[in-house]
């Protein structure tokens, strides 16, 4: 495939050479038409110097004829005859009969035949009309007719007329010369438009090798230089743009295979050992059995984990199913404050729900109360024994928010921005217990799960946090629109 430096120069070498193609035809129809106007011009100057030189003999009272033979025609007297030799190409006098009086020396070089077709035309131009063409065997005239305006003169018309080779052979040579010089120019055309264009391209070669090394996907640390304000510098802005997101979606894809990795080698590693120990024959069946319950569990957690990434999966490619209705959230908080009681009756919290107000929002029951669940459980998870966790249900102008509060290790305040990154934690070994079952039974999914869950119902969760002191979860959600009155319904469909 041509490059695009060879297609810009082909496009200007076609553009040029069908530019000067019509500036030559033009040129050469307005050098044809200007070389007739001065020919018209020439036979008309020759007319009038004629009928000059005979009206002047005419009122001097010179003879104008005279009979060099009793029997032959009447001819110009001597002094007007040498008079007129000089003054025109094809000169004739006629008289009132059509005669010719007088030919110039052109004329009288012309055949009996050519002769007789000049003076045929000449009877037949109109006086003081316009030019016009004759066409003899040898050569084509343009002849104009004048009248002679002098009372009783013998002359009656003066006729003269130019050959049009000249006219022709003008703009013949000046197409002889496009000719020679279009390819010229269009050479040199193409020359300076791939000089040109090199220039142009060559900000942009710079640009795709930056690229082609940055492509590797082990250099995307790298940047395109974007000194230049003009486009490429715009385009340079938006690669470098477009490479941070894949540098920060690679880092994101590599961390979270690692993390996935690491997320099912625990529990594979934990199945593959009670499944040996319940194999041993030497293991009682009290033995067995503990084993296996506890390979259930194991199993029962990849479930989880696999559930947590088919259901981001579907977030990602924007599957994320809702089945929308009305939802009065009043009921669904109760509920899962009830469960939150008695999973913080189990690490010795306290859980209290001091406000909660109604409020109705368009979402999925199933999903919300996996939402708030979620806050919920992460909230008494990472709250020592003796916290307290507090839930709450209020309402604003147009949304309705449900708060987690809690007093437990809190996050850190450069950690803040990535709690909702999946497989994400906080120092891990940070108030952990090996074997603790609130650590086991977390993935790091569950705060990215909600957050997807807010955003498809069109709120936000936000989160605020000091280390030591707690954290506390924020879901803002949209009310529904109020329906309308029974009454308000009726009246539009009467009206």
């Amino acid at each position: 495939m041509a490059t695009v430096r060879a297609r810009l120069t082909t496009a200007n070498a076609v553009a040029l050479a069908a530019t000067l193609i019509a500036f030559s035809l033009v040129l050469l129809v307005a050098r044809r038409a200007s070389a007739y106007r001065e020919l018209a011009a020439r036979v008309e100057d020759q007319a009038s110097a004629a009928l000059r030189v005979v009206t002047s003999a005419e009122e001097e009272g010179a003879p104008v004829t005279v009979r060099t033979d009793s029997s032959a025609a009447p001819v110009v007297a001597p002094q007007l005859h040498k008079k007129l030799e000089g003054i025109g190409d094809y000169v004739l006098i006629l008289d009132a009969s059509g005669r010719a009086l007088y030919a110039s020396f052109l004329a009288r070089q012309l055949s009996l035949d050519e002769l007789a077709r000049l003076q045929q035309a000449a009877l037949q131009a109109r006086p003081d009309g316009p030019a016009r063409f004759v066409q003899l065997d040898s050569s084509r005239l343009l002849l104009v007719a004048r009248p002679d305006t002098v009372q009783q003169s013998q002359v009656t018309r003066v006729v003269t007329a130019v050959d049009t080779r000249s006219a022709d052979e003008a703009p013949g040579a000046l197409a002889v010369s496009m000719v020679g010089l279009v390819p010229l120019f269009v050479l040199l055309g193409a020359f300076g438009a791939w000089f040109i264009s090199a220039l142009a391209f060559r900000p942009v070669e710079l640009i795709i090798n930056e690229v082609e090394a940055i492509t590797d996907g082990r250099s995307l640390h790298r940047r395109l230089p974007t000194e230049a304000g003009d486009e490429l510098g715009r385009l340079s802005a938006t690669l470098n743009a477009m490479i941070a997101r894949l540098e920060t979606s690679f880092g994101a894809l590599r961390r979270f295979t690692a993390d996935a990795s690491h997320e099912l080698k625990t529990p594979l590693t934990v199945l593959r050992a009670d499944v040996e120990r319940a194999m041993n024959p030497r293991s009682t069946h009290t033995e067995q059995l503990v084993a296996l319950e506890e390979a259930l569990q194991e199993v029962a957690r990849m479930a989880d984990l696999v559930d947590s990434l088919l259901t981001l999966a579907r977030a990602d490619e924007g599957r994320f199913e809702l089945a929308t209705e009305p939802i009065h959230l009043e009921p669904l908080v109760r509920e899962v404050f009830e469960t939150a009681v008695i999973l913080g009756e189990d690490v010795g919290l306290a859980v209290s729900l001091p406000v909660i107000e109604d409020a109705v929002v368009m979402g999925d029951r199933t999903r919300l109360r996996q939402l708030f669940l979620n806050l919920v459980t992460n909230a008494i998870k990472y709250t020592p024994r003796g916290g307290k966790v507090e839930v709450s249900l209020g309402r604003r102008l147009d949304e309705a928010t449900f708060t987690v509060r809690d007093t437990g290790i809190g996050i850190a305040a450069a950690d803040l921005p990535h709690v909702f990154e999946r497989f994400w934690r906080a120092d891990r070994a940070r108030s952990r217990r090996a074997g603790d079952a609130a650590e086991r039974g977390s993935f790091g999914l569950g705060l990215s799960i909600s957050q997807y869950i807010a955003q498809a119902h069109r709120g936000s969760l936000t989160v605020q946090s000091r280390l030591g002191r707690g954290t506390v979860f924020t879901v803002a959600l949209p009310l529904a629109p109020d329906p309308a009155p029974e009454g308000e319904d009726e009246a539009v469909q009467l009206s």
